[in-house]
């Protein structure tokens, strides 16, 4: 989907010299707080950006973006883990 925006000059000139550099720094500010909000997942967040995994990470460390990972998800991957080093 392309989105279309309008702004003033003088504020869009604070995130680039381009359109393009605008557009980027816009996204970028759009996926930070889409994850912040719980809208996006990590794994949207890279493909909004088109980062791979440890580019994603590097980039919400980057920001100051906390991970969203609950209690719940570290249960969950202890008993994954469990199960992948029991013998069979």
């Amino acid at each position: 989907m392309q989105v279309i925006m309008e702004m003033p000059d003088h504020i869009a000139r604070q995130w680039g010299g381009t359109p393009a550099a605008v557009g980027r720094h816009v996204m970028a500010d759009a996926a930070v707080e889409g994850y912040r909000t719980g809208r996006l997942t990590q794994r949207q967040v890279g493909m909004l950006l088109g980062l791979d995994y440890w580019q994603t990470e590097t980039f919400l460390n980057e920001h100051a973006v906390l991970l969203n990972y609950s209690a719940e998800d570290l249960a969950a991957d202890q008993v994954t883990l469990a199960n992948l080093l029991s013998p069979s």
